[in-house]
Parts: C-alpha cells; structure tokens; sequence
C-alpha cells in the first residue's frame, strides 16, 4: 500500500525513481546532472535495498503529480503521464501504475481501501453486487486482493473470480456506482475515468496467492460455469512447480531473495526434477546440507508448505516485475 511520500527525502525519491527508470534513462538524466548532485543520488542509489511497493507507489504519485503542474501547456496531461510512464518502465510494468494513478486521483475511497486490512475491506463491500467486488479487488494489489477474497464465503468466491476475468475494462457507469458506495463510508467521491482493470491475468494473480485448497475449490467451480474461462485462469498462473522453467541464473537470483528455512518448507511439496534444479544452482555445501535437512525434517501440515511455496511465488513475481529474473523460462537469454 502506498506510503506517506513526505517521510521519504527528496534523495531517496530521487533515487527510487532512477532504479524504476532502468539503466539506459537512468543514465540521461544523471548526465545533466553536476558531479556533486550525482555523487548523492549514486550513494543513495547504492544503499537502496527491498523498496516497498508502497513506496515506490507514492514516489510515483509524487512525480506524476509534478508533472501534472509542469503540463499544462495545451497538452492532455493524461496522457502525456501515460506516454511518460510507458516510455520509462515499458506497457506492461507501467500499466498498473497508470492505472492506479489516473483512477486512484479520481476515486479517493478506492485508495483508503489499500490502507485496510483485508477482513475491514471484505466487510465494507460484503453486501455489495459481486460485479462491484470484482471490480474492487481488481484495483488492489493481487496479496490484499487474494487475502480480501479468503474473508468471503466459499460458494461466492468463485463467481467473484468469474467477474474479475471476464472484466473487459471499467466502464465509468460502474466506478460511478463503486464511487457512490464509498462515498457512504468515505466522503469521498469524485470524477470518474474507464479504466483497464479486471481481466484473466487479474484474476490468475489474486488466485496465485490465495490458499492452495482455496485456489482449487474456486477454479473447479469457475471450471464448472465456465471451461473455458477456467482454462485461461490456469494458463496464466505460475505456480510453484513452474520454477523449474526459470533458467538457471533466474533461479539463483531468486535464491538470495529466499530465507533457508523458508525453501526447506517450501521443497517439501516439490517433486524431484524442481529439487534437482535447486540443488544445483547452489553451491555444494549449500546444496547437500539442504537435502540432509529435508531428509531428517520432521512431517509438517501442507497448508504450511503451500503457504511457503506461495511467499517464494511472491518474491518470484516481484523480481521478474524489476526485470531481474524471467518467469516461464528464459531461454538461457543473459541479462545485459
């Protein structure tokens, strides 16, 4: 969830917006900068480590904010940030953050449901329409989304995945309705904007990080409505075992990311050939007294193993997001 971007110095936003950037643009800007101003963003740079999504989210509300007073030249500024934003992180990574943006400065209750707990989110929308839930957890991050949809009961859930994936855009009639309705608990609505929330690859993401036993009661009966649908949900979700299409490097990137304890309970469910493919992207120290750790471990629940396999997805997702491993296989491409 976004964080307040007045406790973070005007460096360290500085600093989190050139790693957004990437490399090639990164470098541009810091060559129009004097030597002093780049020697502290590059020591800022140097000392940033795990940057929150939250906060990379409120340093990009920052800058587009800025940029919105820099604008007004006769220019849609809409769009001008999108092009900016597009040009900057790519389509793909700028798109939710686009969206959250443009949508998010229109619709104030939506982002105070970022700051709620997810059982405090599930009340407030629990008697809504299953349209306006889909297209609620559509705009949260896919964790808050996949823990306000195990607060709801079993047999509404997979109608509410149904939604979301066969949501085709937000037409304003819809946020206008959403916006009524938080209105009531907020005080707060405003100017609505369509928007590209919802989809297939939405509701693969919420379902990639709700429980394992939750996950497949809900795909059975979305199966049931609708193969078709079903078929595309699964098709586009990555599940633990798929990290044995992650190349080698990728997965040794994503190793450094993960505690031991944490891996060893997450093995525990994985068949052979992903264990193999662990073992020897470690070094051999590492590796055997892994495997002698999984051999003398005692037996363990398998909504705990799950839960482990599913946090290891989740730092998987965040480091393909940054472009520091490819998901479903890389080829053996170098990273450059």
């Amino acid at each position: 969830m976004p964080e307040d971007s007045n406790k973070i110095s005007g460096v360290e936003r500085a600093a989190i917006l050139m790693l957004a950037l990437g490399e090639k643009d990164a470098a541009s800007i810091l060559s129009h900068m004097g030597p002093k101003e780049v020697q502290e963003l590059g020591l800022a740079m140097a000392n940033m480590s795990n940057v929150s999504t939250g906060k990379m989210e409120s340093v990009m509300h920052s800058f587009v904010d800025t940029l919105r007073s820099q604008t007004s030249l006769g220019v849609d500024s809409d769009q001008y940030i999108r092009n900016v934003l597009n040009n900057a992180l790519g389509k793909e990574k700028a798109g939710g953050v686009i969206d959250r943006i443009l949508l998010g400065r229109n619709s104030k209750g939506l982002e105070q449901l970022k700051w709620m707990d997810p059982r405090s989110v599930a009340e407030l929308i629990r008697l809504e329409h299953p349209q306006i839930i889909a297209i609620v957890l559509s705009f949260l991050d896919s964790d808050q989304a996949a823990a306000v949809l195990s607060e709801f009961p079993e047999r509404i859930r997979p109608e509410i995945v149904m939604r979301i994936a066969t949501l085709d855009g937000i037409q304003p009639a819809a946020l206008q309705e959403l916006d009524e309705i938080l209105e009531k608990q907020f005080s707060g609505a405003s100017n609505v904007k369509s928007s590209s929330l919802g989809g297939i690859k939405t509701a693969a993401n919420i379902l990639n990080l709700i429980e394992g036993s939750i996950e497949s009661n809900i795909l059975e009966q979305v199966a049931s409505a609708d193969p078709e649908v079903a078929q595309e949900i699964q098709d586009n979700m990555f599940v633990f075992e798929n990290l044995i299409d992650v190349d080698d490097r990728g997965i040794q990137t994503l190793m450094r990311e993960v505690a031991s304890d944490q891996l060893l309970l997450a093995l525990r469910g994985a068949d052979e050939g992903l264990k193999e493919k662990i073992f020897k992207n470690m070094s051999k120290r590492a590796a055997e007294m892994l495997q002698d750790d999984l051999e003398a471990a005692p037996p363990v629940r398998l909504s705990d193993v799950e839960a482990a396999q599913k946090e290891i997805l989740t730092v998987a997702r965040r480091l393909a997001d940054a472009g520091e491993i490819m998901l479903g296989g890389g080829g053996g491409e170098e990273f450059i």
